[in-house]
């Protein structure tokens, strides 16, 4: 679903599968079907059309029109879903309960219930159909096709209800379908594209070397790259600068190009755009080059190819500096570089880019960073009272929380600054301004140049990339959103489709996070710094201002805060998807809600109008009190449910035995409650994708297996029964288990070998983890039978020793390894080496292991651990020396251990620390432990003396850390 066409994504499919799959209906079912499908993918492209021309650029009839048709495919939806519910319901079906349900559907279509009200519902939809087929084009053809539609809509409605009146149903659709087909046939000549606007960019090419603030660093960064060694490597050399929008890409290529431009034989300066005309980039790069040879350049008619046959030959034999400014994607790079040929000139190239694929495909990517909290407070200051220390002490709290708001990024922070340059004697203003942020409530013509940059990043979003970014407006202000809890919301509520081939929801909806991030719109919290697995997200203010005010203005989402003025809903329209920040449930009709999360706890009680939500398919409690609330009776009713969120609640009554009603639930999240055991009937939830229950929650573990559609699970294991039973799970990718004693505090001793047997048969797992409580004693013995030729992560928070199944051979793709053991030994350190694509890697040895952790110096081989970037050896010793040259070539995070009396007892000595092995090290973490007399000693001054003359010899000077213990981290 993409929030530009409502519900039309979804309609369809639904439609066919409850006509082909269900029933034998009448021949012309088939017909009608075939007819939708066309209408509906006629109005799904036109609508995707009006997405992505931006809204101020639109007509107003257009945007009604939109509008209009979105309300009504979410009816349409409402409508088949209901029927659907009645299909797929626990009950079988029968001709009675469905003449029940036609006479349901047939009141939901007329807004009634009451026979004794069809007449005046009828005359209701007749009105709204007309104004909306009338609304533009009103000749006489049109009111005709109107009056037969009403005599059809009045059939319907008022025959009989037979074996015949489901085809009928669809007749309806069929006939308020075509209508606002035929109306889209007149509106779409007045649908614009896009206009050719001026670049909100272009001061940053003309800002004042001396009123730039914090970019020095940055600036003088790039130009060592760009230049050292220059006389030893002649080839062409690129830097890609990759960052959000208004973080100064543009601000800093122009200040290395203006320091830089003298040293080159010639030089351009050119900015490319979302839709690049390729042939005037290349008549751009030529003007900059030699403004006087192509002074006429841009009246010629040459092609693609002879222009750039003119840039090859005139740089054929000149050392060149060449910015190609704002790239959105390779396609476009792909055609550039083609004509900026390697010449051993020591030719240079920087482009900037707001996609990080984008940067790396070009090669030499430079992230660029947030300005620092003090180099914020100058550029703030300097603009608002002429200075950077200037600032009255009045000003000063509010002006913190404003610069948090900013995030660093610097056109945020001039763009509030100049907002506040004329209420610098206000302070009241200013908290307004404050408060204003991130609510989309912003409409200060200061916030435009702002809006207008982060603009160009959305429109130039997929459709369903701009829904799931439009999502993000329901979380509050600087919240941190779990991935996996977003994901499953946004499949949940539609936006997810089947990808290509064999992708799953799940995956799909994880491309989808990953692109966002990609763009640099979503600010990512990693695992443990693996950048590879990013776990949750949060939404910069600058970002959450915009996306809530183009929620507002789509009508996307109802956001109710503490401040009523923060609702940003518009009147008049239903409310479809509601996000309560606030302690008290708002006065709205709340019959259509397809989405609620709650986000404040006193607002749940018994009074809550729950069971009137109809149409609700997410509930998210998370973190809401629900410790005395007397029970989620109501949730049984709740027939279109597909996300239910009670973790963190500490809700501690019953899961309703009903809940089997919910047909289509697809995720159950549990966990951090007090729930002691779940009904049987949660096992005849067949298309439940998600369970997450507490360690306290007993599952019913008889049927276990029927659970099949299943994805991502968090249950606690105490029997080899239940172990056994997560082998018939064969969907699943993530798993997460809890080894503990059963209810008698027994531990099954043959439960661990039945579970690591069941792990084998998952062959799509992709995340893995093992936890054990109560003290256990863990011995992951045994084999898995298949390949877990999916599992990218695997964390074993406690075993005895290294499993013997994890090998090269079982886990080809296993890039994160987090695993405690009893006993590490050298053969261990081997076969983790043997793992070619583990990223990220940490090993402990857990304390109070049966036996002592007996030192001896292990030898890491050339060609050993290829792709770590991040190492950490705890619990052990580990130095340097045994790494030979070659061996974590890719290195980059190093943390290990020393325990002192090594020094003494092992025979280390000061020389054994060779950091010059690592090629690529950028950071060092040494914890050194040991008795207090022994760190009293000389020890301690020996390793910090030997680390900085490592640091001072090393190629890239790695920042180095020492931490004894009870002390906190000191730099070398």
């Amino acid at each position: 679903m993409e929030f530009a066409t409502g519900a039309l994504g979804t309609l369809l499919p639904k439609l066919g599968q409850l006509l082909q799959d269900e029933y034998n209906l009448q021949k012309g079912a088939k017909k009608d079907i075939e007819f939708l499908k066309r209408e509906l993918e006629r109005m799904h492209a036109c609508l995707r059309s009006v997405g992505e021309v931006p809204a101020d650029q639109l007509n107003e009839l257009v945007k009604m029109w939109a509008h209009d048709v979105r309300e009504l495919s979410y009816d349409m939806e409402d409508i088949v879903d209901t029927f659907l519910v009645h299909v797929q319901g626990p009950e079988p079906t029968s001709k009675r309960s469905t003449k029940r349900y036609i006479q349901k559907m047939l009141g939901v279509v007329t807004k009634h219930m009451s026979h004794h009200d069809i007449d005046k519902d009828i005359k209701h939809i007749k009105e709204r159909v007309k104004e909306m087929a009338e609304r533009r084009d009103r000749n006489p053809n049109r009111q005709k096709r109107t009056k037969r539609f009403i005599k059809k809509m009045i059939g319907v409605v008022t025959k009989s209800t037979t074996r015949h009146e489901i085809v009928q149903g669809i007749n309806d659709i069929k006939e308020r379908v075509k209508e606002v087909a035929e109306r889209h046939n007149r509106y779409i000549a007045d649908t614009p594209s896009a206009k050719t606007l001026v670049d909100p960019r272009i001061t940053a090419l003309y800002t004042k070397a001396s009123n730039l603030v914090g970019i020095d660093e940055a600036r003088e960064e790039l130009i060592t790259r760009l230049m050292k060694e220059e006389d030893v490597f002649p080839e062409q050399r690129r830097v890609s600068i990759v960052g959000s929008g208004g973080l100064g890409k543009t601000t800093l290529a122009k200040a290395v190009y203006d320091k830089l431009k003298a040293q080159f034989n010639c030089m351009a300066f050119v900015s490319v755009s979302r839709n690049p005309e390729i042939e005037k980039i290349f008549k751009d790069i030529l003007y900059e080059l030699d403004k006087t040879e192509y002074k006429n350049i841009y009246n010629t008619t040459m092609g693609l190819t002879q222009l750039m046959d003119l840039v090859i030959a005139f740089l054929q034999n000149k050392r060149y500096l060449i910015i190609i400014d704002d790239i959105w994607d390779t396609g476009a790079w792909d055609i550039i570089q083609c004509a900026l040929l390697e010449n051993g000139k020591k030719s240079r190239i920087i482009i900037t880019t707001r996609i990080i694929d984008v940067a790396e495909h070009v090669g030499g990517c430079y992230k660029m960073k947030p300005l620092t909290h003090e180099t914020s407070k100058l550029l703030f200051y300097r603009r608002i009272f002429g200075s950077g220390d200037k600032c009255p002490d009045q000003f000063s709290d509010v002006s913190g929380k404003i610069l948090n708001k900013c995030g660093g990024v610097p056109l945020a922070i001039i763009t509030i600054s100049s907002l506040l340059a004329n209420k610098s004697g206000n302070i009241k203003e200013w908290y307004n301004v404050c408060d204003s942020i991130g609510s989309g409530l912003g409409n200060n013509p200061e916030m435009d140049n702002m809006r207008k940059i982060l603009l160009l990043s959305y429109y130039d979003l997929k459709p369903h990339l701009k829904t799931c970014l439009l999502y993000l407006s329901i979380f509050p202000e600087d919240y941190e959103i779990r991935r996996a809890r977003l994901i499953l919301k946004w499949i949940a509520e539609g936006f997810v489709q089947h990808g290509e081939g064999c992708q799953s929801l799940w995956e799909t909806g994880q491309s989808y996070f990953n692109e966002l991030l990609n763009r640099s719109l979503i600010q990512p919290e990693y695992l443990g710094g693996d950048d590879r697995f990013p776990i949750s997200c949060r939404v910069h203010d600058m970002v959450l201002d915009l996306i809530c005010s183009l929620s507002k203005k789509e009508c996307f989402a109802t956001i109710v805060s503490a401040d009523s003025k923060h609702d940003t809903s518009s009147s008049g329209t239903k409310v479809r998807r509601l996000s309560l920040h606030c302690t008290t449930w708002p006065t709205i009709d709340s019959s259509k809600i397809r989405s609620l999360t709650i986000s404040c706890s006193s607002i749940i009680n018994s009074r809550t109008p729950l069971s009137c939500c109809n149409f609700l398919r997410v509930l998210d409690l998370e973190d809401c009190n629900l410790e005395n609330h007397p029970s989620l009776e109501f949730v049984g009713k709740l027939f279109h449910l597909r996300y239910l969120s009670l973790a963190g609640t500490r809700y501690g009554g019953k899961v309703p035995e009903d809940i089997e009603n919910v047909q289509f639930l697809q995720t159950l999240d549990l966990w951090g409650t007090c729930i002691e055991e779940l009904p049987l009937s949660i096992l005849r939830l067949r298309q439940l994708m998600c369970l997450r229950v507490g360690g306290s929650t007993r599952l019913p573990t008889a049927g276990f297996k029927n659970l099949s559609s299943l994805e991502a699970l968090r249950v606690t294991v105490d029997s080899a029964y239940l172990a056994e039973k997560l082998g018939h799970l064969t969907e699943l990718r993530l798993l997460v288990v809890n080894l503990t004693n059963n209810n008698e505090s027994r531990w099954d001793a043959s439960m661990c070998n039945v579970l690591v047997s069941s792990i084998g048969k998952l062959r799509n797992l992709q995340s893995l983890v093992i936890e054990s409580s109560g003290g256990v004693a863990v011995n992951l013995g045994g084999s898995v039978e298949w390949s877990l030729c999916s599992l990218c992560h695997l964390l074993i928070d406690k075993t005895n020793w290294l499993p013997t199944w994890i090998d090269p051979a079982s886990f080809p793709l296993l890039s994160h390894l987090d695993i405690a053991v009893g006993q590490v030994l050298g053969k261990d350190i081997y076969i983790l080496g043997s793992l070619k694509a583990l990223r990220w890697l940490k090993v402990k040895v857990v304390p109070g292991s049966s036996e002592k952790q007996v030192f001896k110096r292990f030898t890491i081989s050339n060609g050993t651990f290829p792709s770590v970037t991040q190492c950490r050896f705890t619990g052990f010793s580990m130095v340097p020396s045994m790494f030979t040259l070659g061996a974590m070539p890719k290195l980059q995070y190093f943390k290990f251990h020393i325990p002192l009396e090594d020094f003494n007892t092992a025979g280390i000595i000061v020389d054994d620390l060779a950091l010059g092995h690592l090629p690529s090290l950028h950071t060092v973490r040494v914890r050194l432990s040991g008795e207090q007399s022994v760190r009293k000693e000389n020890a301690v001054i020996k390793v910090e003396e030997a680390l900085r003359h490592e640091v001072d010899v090393h190629l890239n000077h790695p920042d180095t850390f020492i931490r004894t213990d009870g002390n906190d981290w000191i730099q070398c």
